[in-house]
């Protein structure tokens, strides 16, 4: 009989259940069908891996050789596997961008650039609130790039093998109704905000902790926040139920205005995404450079965001380099 990789699993299934009941249990099979395999992956190996007792089983010398092996062979088969389905389902032959993003205009701002840039090639797009979800579609190859965010230096999603550039960072504005009191004014300091309800969009990183810590600095503890899809976000602004968390390029709404906080206590960094392995590092520059003049464009569209960079001169920071990949 010759070694193969299930033979393998079931000796680590034994070593980890430390009964053959509990192992046979596990995979599924009855227990003397367990024994008969044992013993011949014990014959072809040439001595026994387990002594059996009344109280399970204890593993012997031999055994240990094969299971430190196994602790090398298993994990390596499984990334090869994975690594391999993330092969497969990257175009080649066709030029295809299959982009993921968070709920915004840059993500078709840059869907426009590309369409420019590469006319014949096809595009799909993908979004989701949850940053670590398209992280995750990143890592096994279902998206070739995603826009992604995090709030201040916060470290980006992590996934083994990506690589996260950054795009710009915005400062973060409000939105408020136009009858809103404090509509008039070109730049609102958060404590004077102390009294309002809150929404924002959902997400699973810490910009709900980052908000609540801004607030404790400007010395309340804010009321009701609402986490909540954009349009439904728009209402509860328009009517006047609560102030609106915002990126600085949230376009022009009617019946809302956006002004920025005084001395940008909370800020949202841009990020775009890929697999080092399935990307080559040319498309990549490629897609960067679109994704940051996407940026740029649609900050113009914006009076208050254009506004508020020509009194600083610059965003907030420019880009900057991250690791190349985030374990």
């Amino acid at each position: 009989m010759e070694l193969e990789l299930r033979h393998l699993k079931t000796i680590r299934a034994i070593a980890d259940a430390g009964s053959l009941t509990r192992a046979a249990t596990d995979l599924g099979l009855a227990q003397p069908a367990l024994s008969a395999q044992l013993k011949r992956i014990e014959r072809a190996l040439g001595g026994e891996l387990f002594e059996r007792g009344r109280h399970g089983v204890r593993v012997t010398a031999l055994g240990e050789l094969v299971l430190e092996r196994t602790r090398i062979v298993l994990p390596a088969v499984t990334e090869l596997q994975q690594e391999a389905a993330r092969f497969a389902r990257t175009p080649r032959a066709t030029a295809c961008f299959r982009l993921g993003g968070t709920h915004g205009p840059l993500l078709g701002a840059l869907v426009d650039r590309l369409a420019d840039a590469a006319p014949d090639a096809r595009m799909t797009t993908c979004t989701s609130w949850s940053e670590r979800e398209l992280a995750g579609l990143l890592a096994e190859g279902r998206l070739d790039f995603a826009l992604a965010g995090t709030c201040g230096s916060a470290p980006p999603p992590g996934a083994e093998g990506l690589v996260w550039r950054e795009v710009a960072v915005d400062p973060v504005f409000v939105m408020l109704p136009e009858d809103h009191p404090l509509a008039h004014r070109a730049e609102l300091d958060l404590a004077e905000l102390a009294g309002e309800e809150w929404a924002c969009v959902p997400g699973d990183g810490c910009f709900g902790d980052c908000f609540t810590a801004a607030c404790a600095r400007a010395g309340f503890t804010p009321r009701r926040m609402y986490e909540t899809d954009t349009a439904s976000l728009v209402h509860l602004v328009q009517v006047g139920r609560a102030v609106g968390m915002c990126r600085a390029t949230f376009p022009t709404t009617p019946g809302i205005i956006t002004r920025p906080l005084t001395g940008t206590p909370l800020t949202w960094r841009h990020l775009l995404g890929w697999h080092a392995v399935t990307q080559r590092a040319e498309t990549a520059a490629t897609v960067l450079s679109q994704a940051r003049m996407a940026h740029a464009g649609v900050a113009a569209g914006s009076a208050s965001y254009t506004e508020w960079l020509a009194a600083h001169r610059a965003p907030v920071d420019g880009p900057s380099t991250l690791p190349e990949a985030v374990p």
